[in-house]
């Protein structure tokens, strides 16, 4: 059998498809990874691999391989980046040639299987300091392997690295609202469900949704969106009439769309300037945050909701909103929803947790004093939160605050983490982790 057909058969509870794995709710319960590890002294690390170039990106993993995306360099100095929090919005000097790449890991080993440019060049737009110019978290569905690299392009290969079909998506020009010669590159990863990529481009201007046939990248539909930037992945749900639909977090509206024709279906009034975390599915509810202040909302929407959805006046609830909250929604990490708790991170490190049913506070509790960028994930009733720093912090999921563990992984950590098999895979700034027994 070809490694393509194994692929195509090895679908299970084990797989992380996309950015935050299945439904964008970064869970996976029965994997069991590990409570405590030591990179340097190779205690609970199944392998480790560097991997070139500089990318934000998070890994996927479909049977037994680890997809990442990277951008290289052409420059040997090391690019700017900014770690923590800083006023300025000056896009980084990161000009120089590069190379967009994938990567194919094999699961058991780390071992490089394969890897492939999709793209070289002088990037068509700038990035912001803390960000890459490879930030969109690639997804499969054990066939197809999809990048999305921004302005230069969305990239389909098959899992073995055939390259199946490429498109042009024109030049992503995404930034600060209030500075539009200010660049800051995008980070809206792609999704893939059933026959379609999804891919959400909200730019400075002429901002779109579009979905494309995964096996052909033909354009399906394309739908115009009256939005500015924003660095939120789309997340697909069905809805209580059965229908299939995907779910975009926004500045001026929080949308849903048939996934069939693009038409929109819902929208809710939005009161964060900036969208970055992803919305979320869970407990027949769409947990939809913004942090950007003053405005910090938090929004869990029925799966029946059609129509108008904004709240009028000072009302915190109506027909198909569940319940809101106008503060202590996250600026980056997207949140988690996890055994009737909903965990919303900020990034400088503060966990509130929430009863998903009603919205009520259940505790607020600093974590560590540092920046977050990483969305938290869980498994088997543990949270991992990861620090820029590259401090993974294991805390006890349920009503109270309780850390279990520390440990660091060795450098700056952006990305987040994946879960799949007994592993927490980690991408560092210049490696790949993957923490747990060896296979």
């Amino acid at each position: 059998m070809s490694m393509l057909g194994a692929l195509s058969v090895s679908v299970g509870a084990q797989q992380w498809p996309s950015f935050r794995g299945p439904q964008a709710n970064g869970v996976l319960d029965g994997t069991t990874p590990p409570l405590s590890w030591d990179v340097s002294g190779w205690t609970n690390i199944a392998w480790r691999v560097r991997v070139p170039g500089m990318a934000h990106s998070s890994p996927v993993v479909w049977g037994d391989r680890v997809f990442v995306t990277t951008a290289v360099s052409g420059s040997d100095a090391l690019p700017a980046l900014l770690r923590g929090y800083s006023n300025s919005g000056e896009p980084a000097p990161d000009q120089t040639p590069h190379q967009w790449r994938l990567y194919a890991l094999d699961r058991r080993s780390g071992r490089v299987l394969w890897e492939r440019t999709a793209h070289q060049g002088v990037p068509r737009t700038k990035r912001h300091m803390k960000s890459s110019h490879a930030s969109a978290t690639p997804a499969t569905d054990g066939r197809t392997v999809v990048a999305f690299f921004g302005s230069e392009g969305l990239h389909a290969f098959d899992v073995d690295g055939t390259p199946r079909w490429k498109r042009d998506l024109g030049v992503m020009d995404s930034g600060s609202t209030h500075f539009p010669e200010r660049q800051w590159g995008v980070a809206s990863s792609p999704i893939i469900d059933g026959s379609r990529v999804i891919v959400q481009c909200d730019l400075q201007k002429d901002s779109f949704l579009a979905a494309f046939q995964v096996e052909t990248g033909e354009p399906l539909w394309r739908v115009a969106r009256d939005e500015g930037p924003s660095w939120a992945s789309p997340t697909a749900y069905t809805d209580d009439r059965g229908r299939r639909l995907v779910v975009t977090n926004a500045g001026k509206f929080i949308r849903g769309n048939d996934l069939s024709t693009g038409d929109e279906v819902w929208r809710l009034a939005n009161s964060s300037e900036i969208a970055v975390p992803t919305p979320v599915v869970a407990d027949r509810a769409l947990v939809v945050t913004s942090g950007y202040q003053p405005a910090r909302p938090i929004f869990a929407i029925r799966t029946s909701a059609a129509g108008d959805l904004s709240l009028v006046g000072e009302a915190t609830t109506n027909a198909h909103v569940r319940w809101s909250r106008a503060r202590g929604g996250s600026y980056v990490p997207t949140p988690l929803v996890y055994r009737g708790l909903l965990y919303a991170l900020s990034t400088n490190g503060v966990l509130a947790a929430y009863d998903m049913a009603s919205g009520q506070l259940v505790y607020e509790r600093r974590v560590a004093p540092a920046a977050y960028s990483a969305s938290p994930v869980a498994a088997d009733g543990r949270l991992y939160l990861t620090s820029e720093d590259g401090d993974v912090h294991v805390v006890k999921a349920g009503a109270s605050f309780e850390t279990l563990a520390t440990n660091a992984i060795g450098e700056m950590v952006m990305a987040t983490p994946a879960l799949s098999d007994g592993l927490l895979i980690v991408r560092g700034l210049s490696r790949v982790v993957a923490l747990g027994q060896p296979r």
